[in-house]
């Protein structure tokens, strides 16, 4: 497994993530099943959210780990986000402490490796973040904080109050779903990739030292399904299937090499039940694409150049 820098914390991690909002799907044996194959290939960086399936998927992950002694604790990553309440956000003080406590009572474990806030709220006060981060770092509870889907300037305004080094931003990104490339490489252009939506996080990540969690990396924009092998982009899966063929391996591992090729050292997150999908995932960290490869598979999925 490659590993690579989480942020500027030196704390060399796997650069693919097990998302786990799936896992709701597996019975205990086959769940038991999918984390050793995740472990046996590497990857023991687990991703939750207290939302993933209304909490049962941590519970289900937990009750795994406390039924199998072979699984350690201390061999694994384990992070969970939080801030999604039914029909808002909340990253009050007080909410985050109940939100923590109740991922780590599901998960039964003393601490989080990683807590990360799902989304931003419209009505937050840093202030009231880091009270709850402050809290929770000095009882132990959790190791490392970051955010997802956050703009640079919602990270900014965080870190005027939170003392906490925040490592990670998890955002949606796939080769259709690139518009963070695009309206770098667009510039001046009057095309639909230009429109900045998201304050060139991806620059910014890289200048502070960021690291990005890719995920859904093989859906297309607008929740509109899987890409791959989908016959609404055709150009694309046959980029994708001929150096599947080159490289001996499956469109599946190409279209994730294409994320881990980016020099921004980016984390991709599976989001998958499958161990043989998973295995191909892994595989990616195996391939290193050319930067004409990439180039081509990023024309293929729709996008320009100049």
């Amino acid at each position: 497994m490659k590993q690579i820098p989480l942020g500027g914390s030196g704390w060399m991690v796997p650069s693919v993530v097990v998302g786990c909002m799936r896992l709701g799907e597996l019975d205990r044996a086959a769940l038991g099943r999918f984390i050793h194959t995740a472990l046996d290939c590497g990857a023991n960086y687990f991703d939750h959210a207290d939302i993933y399936g209304g909490g049962s998927c941590e519970e289900h992950f937990g009750a795994v780990l406390q039924n199998d002694p072979s699984i350690r604790r201390e061999d694994l990553i384990l992070q969970s986000k939080c801030g999604i309440r039914q029909g808002f956000f909340d990253s009050s003080r007080e909410h985050l402490l109940k939100a923590a406590d109740g991922i780590l009572n599901r998960l039964g474990t003393d601490y989080l490796d990683v807590l990360l806030i799902h989304r931003p709220d419209a009505l937050v006060e840093p202030e009231e973040v880091a009270a709850a981060f402050d809290e929770l770092e000095r009882k132990g509870k959790v190791r490392h904080f970051g955010v997802s889907n956050h703009r640079p300037m919602q990270i900014e305004l965080l870190k005027k109050t939170v003392q906490q080094p925040l490592l990670i931003n998890q955002l949606q990104f796939s080769l259709p779903a690139s518009n963070m490339v695009a309206n770098g490489l667009e510039v001046n252009m009057e095309t639909p990739g230009a429109v900045d939506r998201d304050g060139s996080v991806l620059d910014y990540s890289r200048l502070r030292g960021m690291t990005i969690q890719a995920w859904s990396p093989f859906q297309m924009p607008n929740w509109g399904g899987c890409f791959l092998g989908d016959e609404r982009c055709p150009e694309l899966n046959r980029e994708l299937d001929s150096l599947a063929e080159q490289y001996h391996t499956t469109p599946t591992t190409i279209a994730a090499a294409w994320i881990l090729r980016h020099p921004a050292q980016m984390q991709l997150i599976t989001g998958t039940a499958r161990e043989s999908r998973l295995k191909e995932i892994i595989q990616a960290c195996e391939v290193r694409l050319t930067r004409e490869e990439w180039y081509r598979l990023y024309l293929a999925a729709g996008h320009p150049l100049p």
